[in-house]
């Protein structure tokens, strides 16, 4: 009897990302048919046998899609053969399978499919003026040093009578003696 290997799957325009999770999978078998049917078996762990069959949403580009079979998964890019979102993993009506899973890794909603960081679109945007924005500054706009006075913070009405306030010339080192001397 055979086994079923955990499936991922995501989708774009023009594409779908299918992933067969099976680590040290040997004598891998993986086709591809145009009408969009995938097959897949291979032996793993004790040599049991890993059998998929996929009845995919719709057709694919056979000569486009590109198998990469390595030491711990199948990873597979499926060229569709029409640039349409199909929605869902497999044909028909009926609820997938427990052991095919969204990629998440992989996944984006079909209003926010740029093809990939490469073909990201900012609108000319110049990243190297983002230290001059107000408030978000170069390292010259925060000085640490510690020849400047402590800036006075005015506290609320209700003041305690023995609460400090750092004084106009009065550094910090020197207002931390005068609180644990007192």
């Amino acid at each position: 009897m055979s086994r079923h290997p955990e499936v991922k799957w995501a989708e774009r325009e023009d594409k779908v990302y299918l992933t067969v999770v099976l680590p040290d999978a040997k004598n891998s078998k993986v086709n591809l048919d145009p009408e969009g049917i995938f097959t897949f078996s291979a032996t793993a762990g004790l040599d049991n046998l890993y059998e998929l069959k996929l009845d995919l949403h719709d057709k694919v580009n056979v000569e486009e899609s590109k198998i990469n079979v390595g030491v711990r998964n199948i990873f597979c890019v499926l060229e569709k053969s029409d640039k349409k979102w199909w929605g869902k993993l497999l044909r028909g009506d009926a609820k997938a399978p427990h052991y095919v899973k969204v990629d998440w890794d992989k996944w984006v909603d079909e209003d926010d499919d740029t093809g990939g960081p490469g073909d990201l679109d900012l609108g000319g945007m110049d990243f190297s003026k983002f230290g001059d924005m107000g408030g978000m500054g170069g390292p010259d706009e925060f000085d640490d040093s510690d020849d400047e006075g402590i800036i006075e913070v005015d506290k609320p009405e209700d003041k305690k009578a023995d609460d400090k306030v750092v004084g106009e010339g009065e550094t910090a080192e020197t207002k931390v003696e005068s609180l644990q001397s007192s």
